[in-house]
């Protein structure tokens, strides 16, 4: 879109000296606006920054944050470091695919999202989403929450019904 596009260039203004440095700035933007960065962004980033696919790609496989694939329409992120995981975020994460009905069974290192079969929600594990001392935590979109009682996810997703 003109709009995304304008935005990008308007990024890599700032970077006069090399456009490689553009690279995390654009495909912020990118996830922005498609929700994740598909093979096609890839190499539209490369082109667009004249570098190869490969040296776009191995920045969206560095960065856990980044997307490879389409996220549900309310994208939920649990975070699993130790603090968390000792204040239940475990039991928040089966809280949340029971309610949400999302099978995680599939779900790996290389492919960590798992979507709703109705492709209302999404969820991951998050490595930290700093809040140590208010587990467990966790985001649904853009919305962080403290201290989620596992026992009222359906309470927190009706908020997205």
């Amino acid at each position: 879109p003109a709009e995304l596009e304008k935005q990008m260039d308007e990024a890599i203004s700032h970077y006069p000296v090399s456009k490689r440095s553009a690279v995390l700035p654009l495909l912020h933007l990118t996830q922005h606006h498609f929700r994740y960065i598909s093979e096609e962004a890839v190499n539209w980033v490369a082109a667009k920054l004249g570098l190869e696919p490969i040296q776009v790609l191995e920045v969206v496989t560095f960065y856990p944050g980044f997307r490879q694939t389409a996220p549900g329409k309310y994208h939920i992120r649990v975070c699993r470091t130790l603090s968390c995981a000792m204040a239940g975020s475990y039991e928040l994460m089966e809280s949340f695919c029971k309610t949400a009905n999302i099978d995680r069974s599939h779900v790996d290192h290389h492919h960590p999202i798992a979507v709703s079969a109705d492709g209302k929600y999404s969820i991951e594990f998050a490595e930290c989403l700093a809040s140590c001392g208010f587990g467990p935590v966790c985001m649904v979109e853009d919305d962080f929450y403290e201290k989620v009682d596992p026992a009222k996810t359906a309470d927190l997703l009706a908020k997205y019904a």
